[in-house]
């Protein structure tokens, strides 16, 4: 328990340092690939969450899914990629193999759909190759692009929003 603490400090503080180097891209382009980042622990509606981005036009293969849990089991076998503060290391470096997939790869939007300050998932979000992300507004705002303030509960309020905000963005 006490080692967790540590490794949460160490990772915070690897955040801190590379929060100092996020770029701001330019939003030009419509959306064709979405990442989505979700906090399983406390939000446990993710395939709803994934079935509402669909409805908006998104084709399902090119919506790619990762999952944090704060208990991550070994023994159970996970439907959705999953991952946990086994999955990084000391240096806030990530060795899990489907998450460095998924952070190289260049989405058009990343949802951070998270709305509680998380060392581990604002790692992957900083680190992850997106050219556009979304977040929540209660999480830190160097992190994001552009942040929705709703309820981590009301999903089909925050695809809503997102998707008009997109449209007017275009």
């Amino acid at each position: 328990m006490f080692l967790n603490y540590i490794k949460e400090f160490f990772v915070k503080k690897s955040l801190k340092n590379n929060l100092h180097n996020v770029q701001n891209e330019v939003f030009t382009s419509n959306v064709q690939t979405i990442g989505l980042l979700v906090d399983e622990s406390r939000f446990k509606h993710s395939k709803e969450l994934f079935e509402e981005v669909i409805s908006k036009g998104i084709a399902a293969q090119n919506v790619k899914i990762a999952l944090y849990t704060s208990k991550f089991d070994k023994k159970k076998t996970y439907s959705i990629p999953t991952f946990g503060k086994k999955h990084i290391n000391w240096k806030g470096e990530i060795t899990a193999v489907f998450l460095n997939e998924f952070i190289e790869t260049e989405f058009d939007l990343l949802i951070s759909y998270y709305d509680s300050e998380n060392a581990i998932l604002m790692s992957v979000t900083n680190k992850s190759r997106a050219k556009f992300k979304v977040g929540f507004a209660s999480v830190d705002q160097r992190l994001n692009h552009l942040m929705i303030n709703t309820a981590v509960e009301n999903y089909r309020l925050f695809v809503f929003e997102l998707f008009k905000y997109l449209k007017s963005i275009k």
